[in-house]
């Protein structure tokens, strides 16, 4: 199983690098960059010409990753359209943002209140069908369908923008996102989460190669979509959803500081940060992207390591209970 698993990272790191390449070109010569927002940082309109959707070239591997595990033997079909199908169709509403900014020449896409209907309306439906298989907070721990439709849903919903705002830096969302798989290859005791994660790792990792600083490509809001909601179908399918707290640590925080922004904002008329998510914080305060970059990931592996302890404590004195 680890041979397979190391032959598919290859075969797709390498696939994922050159169709990243060829994408890029393609961008650069029919221009797919779209347009600093009017209201963000001032050091980033230069970043305007930057080509966008990078995620797209992810999205158009997927079937052939899933064909991929299915040939070697590595996951059963239907567990890896269990994993796969609501990361599609959250990238689909993320695509269909991406288009709309590209056709308007703008950092805007969708309202805000038309993405958030968008993303509910995929996520609803995911919910529910996720939920009647069965939901395990802990392999120990079945959550009743009626709450595991509510809790899906709402950290549906919640790590598809989570990511997304996260994406702000050359190399961050894609960086932590690497790391959030690994603990799900370590961590799941199913082979097609496995296969899935490790697929995800060497397809970013390929990403990264040109997203890194300075960044000649973003994943976009196709990209974000697909990864978040990867991450969270990849931890219901491995019978343990508590996995996604640990490994949406840093996600978890950046959405947190966005929504006590706004907050503090409309309720005191006051700012908690100089900008909101956190990383356009130390922006202001003077660090630089990679020094960001660098120190968010180092705090998002710690995030993850203190949760994970405290969650596996939790797991080793109360499993054998139940």
């Amino acid at each position: 199983m680890r041979l397979r698993l190391l032959c598919l990272a290859l075969v797709f790191f390498a696939s994922a690098l050159y169709c990243q390449g060829a994408f890029l070109r393609l961008t650069r010569r029919f221009g797919t960059g779209g347009q600093a927002k009017w209201y963000g940082l001032a050091s980033h309109i230069g970043k305007s010409s930057t080509p966008s959707m990078g995620g797209l070239v992810a999205l158009g591997l997927v079937p052939f990753a899933v064909a991929a595990a299915c040939l070697t033997g590595a996951a059963e079909l239907r567990e890896m359209a269990h994993i796969w199908i609501y990361p599609v169709l959250a990238a689909a509403v993320g695509l269909a943002d991406d288009v709309l900014k590209h056709r308007a020449k703008s950092g805007d896409g969708f309202t805000s209140l038309q993405k958030l209907l968008l993303q509910v309306a995929v996520t609803l439906p995911w919910a529910w069908w996720a939920s009647s298989g069965g939901v395990y907070l802990m392999p120990w721990l079945p959550v009743l369908r009626g709450y595991a439709f509510v809790l899906l849903s709402f950290l549906g919903v919640g790590i598809l923008n989570a990511v997304n705002v996260t994406d702000g830096l050359d190399g961050l969302a894609g960086s932590a996102m690497i790391l959030s798989l690994c603990g799900v290859a370590l961590l799941s005791g199913e082979n097609a989460a496995r296969v899935s994660s490790v697929t995800g790792i060497a397809i970013l990792a390929a990403f990264l190669w040109h997203n890194a600083y300075p960044a000649e490509l973003f994943m976009g809001d196709v990209g974000a979509h697909l990864w978040g909601a990867l991450l969270l179908s990849l931890c219901a399918q491995s019978r343990f959803l508590a996995l996604v707290i640990p490994l949406a640590f840093l996600f978890g925080v950046e959405i947190i500081t966005v929504a006590v922004q706004i907050f503090a904002i409309r309720g005191f008329g006051k700012k908690v940060f100089r900008m909101s998510p956190l990383h356009h914080h130390f922006e202001l305060c003077g660090w630089k992207e990679p020094k960001i970059v660098a120190r968010f990931c180092l705090a998002h592996l710690a995030g993850m390591a203190a949760l994970l302890i405290f969650l596996l404590t939790v797991f080793e004195l109360y499993g054998g209970r139940y």
